[in-house]
Parts: C-alpha cells; sequence; structure tokens
C-alpha cells in the first residue's frame, strides 16, 4: 500500500518524511513485525518493539515520542475509524461479495461449515482486519448491521427471499426437528422449528451459489435460548426435565417466537414475562415486570411447563440464584 493512499484514506497527519513510501501488512502485534509493516499502535508502549522488528509505518492516535524519523509516523484521530477505512478500501480491491442478513440467520450461520467458501464478518475493527484483508478476491462475506458497518462495503446483497428450494419437515418437537433439503436427511438436529424459516433461507443461498455445507452444533444462537431447569431453576441436561426456560433479548422477535409457541404447544402451560414498556393485547397468559426482582417473583409464583422470558438472555439465572418454593410448581407430563 503506497504513502499517498494511507494518508488519503485514513486523513492522518504525516509528521515525518520517510524514505519509503510502500507497504506491506497491516499488523496488530509488535512480535509479528517483519521488515516493511504498517504497525497499528493500539499500545504506544508496543511501539518501540515494532520498530525494532521494521515497522516502515506506524498509526497511532495518542502522544507517542518519535524515535526514527526514517519510518513513516502517522498521527489519527481515532485508530478504529482509521483501520475501517483502509478495510473498506481493501474491500473495493478485492471485489469481495457481501451479503446482508439479519442476526438470527447469522447466528446459524456461525454453526455451518462451508470450507472458508463464505467468511463471517464480525468482531472489532482489529479482528474484522484479521479476518478480512487477505481473503481471496471475490470472496463472499455474509455480515449483519446488527455486528457490522454497512458502510463497510460498497456493494451489497441480501440472502434470497425467493425460497427455490423447500425443506421438509420428516419429523418435530419443540426444540428438535429432523428434515430433508435437496434430497438430504438431516436427522434429529438439535434446532427448534421455530428457526426453520430463517434456516432455509440461509440454505438456499447456499444451494444456488454451489456452497457445500456441513451442520455442527448450534451452539451460538441468543435468541430463542432453552434452559431446561429444576423446580429450583438448576440448569438440566437437554431434555432431562420437565419445566423449561425460554430466553428471548431481542424484543423484535418476541412476538413471533409467542405466536410459534401457542401454534406447536397449545397443551402446555406456558406463560410469557415482558418487560413493563412492550404491549401484547389480548394475552392472558401475559405478565410484566419493571426490574429484575419483578422478574423473579413471577417465576416464583406462576405454575407453568413454558415460561417464555422477554428481555434478557438466560445469563440473568447465573447472576442471582433464584429460590422456588415447590409447591408453587405443578408439573404434567408432555
Amino acid at each position: 500500500m503506497r504513502l499517498e493512499n494511507i494518508v488519503a484514506l485514513t486523513g492522518a497527519r504525516l509528521l515525518t518524511s520517510p524514505e519509503v513510501t510502500i507497504y506491506n501488512e497491516v499488523v496488530f502485534d509488535a512480535g509479528k513485525i517483519k521488515r516493511g509493516d504498517i504497525f497499528f499502535a493500539k499500545n504506544p508502549a508496543d511501539i518501540e518493539e515494532a520498530v525494532r522488528n521494521g515497522a516502515y509505518a506506524v498509526i497511532f492516535d495518542k502522544p507517542v515520542q518519535i524515535s526514527d524519523p526514517e519510518i513513516a509516523w502517522l498521527k489519527v484521530d481515532s485508530l478504529d475509524e482509521a483501520l475501517f477505512r483502509l478495510l473498506r478500501f481493501r474491500m473495493v480491491e478485492k471485489e469481495v461479495e457481501a451479503y446482508s442478513c439479519d442476526d438470527i440467520a447469522f447466528e446459524l450461520a456461525m454453526d455451518i461449515e462451508t470450507n472458508d467458501e463464505v467468511v463471517l464478518a464480525y468482531g472489532n475493527m482489529q479482528e474484522l482486519t484479521k479476518k478480512l484483508w487477505d481473503v481471496p478476491n471475490g470472496q463472499k462475506i455474509l455480515f449483519t448491521p446488527s455486528l457490522v458497518r454497512e458502510e463497510l462495503f460498497t456493494d451489497i446483497k441480501e440472502l434470497p427471499h425467493v425460497i427455490r428450494y423447500k425443506i421438509e419437515i420428516i419429523e418435530r418437537t419443540l426444540f428438535e426437528v429432523s428434515f430433508i433439503f435437496r434430497d438430504f436427511y438431516y436427522e434429529r438436529i438439535l434446532l427448534s422449528p421455530f428457526f426453520l424459516p430463517f434456516l432455509e433461507q440461509l440454505l438456499n443461498f447456499y444451494a444456488t451459489n454451489e456452497i457445500a455445507f456441513r451442520f455442527k452444533k448450534f451452539e451460538h444462537l441468543t435468541h430463542f435460548e432453552i434452559l431446561f431447569t429444576n423446580k429450583n431453576f438448576e440448569p438440566k441436561e437437554y431434555g432431562t426435565s420437565e419445566l423449561v426456560l425460554i430466553f428471548e433479548k431481542d424484543m423484535r422477535y418476541f412476538r413471533q417466537e409467542i405466536e410459534f409457541l401457542f401454534e406447536h404447544a397449545p397443551w402446555a402451560r406456558s406463560i410469557y414475562l415482558l418487560p413493563k414498556e412492550y404491549d401484547m393485547p389480548n394475552c392472558s397468559a401475559c405478565y410484566h415486570y419493571g426490574t429484575k426482582e419483578e422478574l423473579f417473583s413471577l417465576l416464583r409464583e406462576q405454575s407453568f411447563h413454558f415460561a417464555f422470558i422477554g428481555g434478557y438472555t438466560k445469563e440473568i439465572l447465573f447472576e442471582k440464584k433464584i429460590q422456588a418454593s415447590p409447591r408453587q410448581l405443578t408439573f404434567d407430563l408432555f
């Protein structure tokens, strides 16, 4: 990368007059610097090591002492913003194909192996740069706007809205499904059928682009989180309890998930615990809470098979232990 391009893209002030004006890689670890690299100095204390190892340029946003005037010292207002602009330019150079999707489809993609035919973009600017800087030309990149600024890519496509290949459900429970997709049978996948519309769109993206895929364990899902528990609200292994807590931190999906439970588990006694500001008309099983303490009280007081909790993840259970009164909880086999 040429010095004039770096200055123009980042808006940096060049504080020296270096003889060398063409640089190699962007590096964040001073110990991994090679001669000719650009060092992004998140920690100014690492600069001297980077210079000793051969850095030809140092980009920084905090006060530093210039130790070698023969290399480029570039002062920027924000390292993250400078890095964003450089990476955006790099993505244009690489002519990447960027695809936007919603949060659930992205989390599903995190648990599907595609042998790097699709690169998932997420993380802070340093992590993004490490992941994307050296991708092949024309690389397909999947991202969600909640994790990555859309401005990073200049030509953004969306996952297919027209579903060419359908998922054929063979067997399902509320929290597990067996299905056929393009003549392949997937048996007893530990995934709620709630996710199938999102999965179907994602698999159609792979199919239309002839991308081979393989399911891993779906461990990254932070939506419709299922936790089997006992009468004292202690976590139990999957399927070993009749009491289930379901968590949804993002209220955008809450109504859709409630409708799913209404439709597929009408036999179960379900309660829905919502933040006070979230309105859910005509829901006799809905209860509102204002504080965590009120939420815990509702869990202790109500009898249920499924308690659907909006606004929190399951981590709330580990922040504060809930003491339940066994006489207040009743169970029927299902």
